[in-house]
C-alpha cells in the first residue's frame, strides 16, 4: 500500500544559510539576490519599497538567526530611523510576504519564496535558535479542514514546532560519545 503523505519541503536549512540561494551564492550575494527579488516583486505589484523598507528587509536577511525590531533598529546608522517606522516597515514587509514574523521570539526572517502566498510553519532548534521554514502541502490541508469542522475562520497561520535541529543533534551525539563512549 502505498503512503499519499507528501514530503514536506524544507525552505530554508538549519544551517547558517538563511536563504533559498545558498547553495549558489557567498553569503553577501545571497541578501543581495534576496533584495533583488524583493524589489522586482514589489515592482510588479506596484509598491513601493522604500529605502527604508529595502534596509529593514537587508538586516533581517543580513542576519543568520531571527533578528527583532529593536535589535534592527540597533544595527541602523544613527537617528535613521525611530521604532514606529521601524514596525511600520515591518508590518508592509510581513502584508506583502517578504518577511515572516515568529511570535514565540518575537523576530523576523526573511522568506524565501515571497512570490508565493503561503502559511508559515517552522522549526526551531531550541538550543541555537536556528529556523528552518518548512511547506508542507499535507500539513496545511489537515489544518484548512480542523479549522473547518470547528467553523473557524483562519485570518492567519504560523505553526512553531520546538526542538533540537540536526547540527545541535550531531554536536549532542558527538559530546556524548565523548563524555560517556557511547555510540548511539
Amino acid at each position: 500500500m502505498q503512503s499519499s503523505i507528501r514530503r514536506p519541503i524544507i525552505l530554508k536549512t538549519m544551517s547558517e544559510q538563511t536563504n533559498p540561494h545558498a547553495q549558489a551564492l557567498p553569503f553577501a550575494g545571497r541578501v543581495s539576490a534576496a533584495l533583488a527579488e524583493a524589489e522586482r516583486l514589489c515592482e510588479d505589484k506596484g509598491l513601493r519599497l522604500t529605502p527604508l523598507r529595502r534596509r529593514v528587509l537587508e538586516l533581517v536577511w543580513s542576519g543568520r538567526r531571527p533578528i527583532g525590531a529593536y535589535a534592527i533598529l540597533e544595527r541602523m546608522d544613527k537617528g535613521a530611523a525611530a521604532p514606529p517606522t521601524v514596525y511600520r516597515s515591518l508590518d508592509f514587509l510581513i502584508e506583502h510576504g517578504l518577511v515572516h514574523r515568529i511570535d514565540s521570539l518575537k523576530a523576523f526572517v526573511g522568506c524565501p519564496k515571497p512570490e508565493n502566498c503561503h502559511a508559515a510553519y517552522f522549526l526551531i532548534c531550541e538550543n541555537c535558535g536556528a529556523v528552518a521554514e518548512v511547506d508542507n502541502a499535507d500539513l496545511a490541508e489537515a489544518l484548512a479542514e480542523t479549522a473547518g469542522k470547528a467553523g473557524f475562520k483562519v485570518k492567519r497561520e504560523i505553526v512553531e514546532i520546538w526542538g533540537m535541529g540536526p547540527c545541535c543533534r550531531t554536536a549532542d551525539k558527538i559530546s556524548r560519545t565523548e563524555t560517556t563512549g557511547e555510540s548511539g
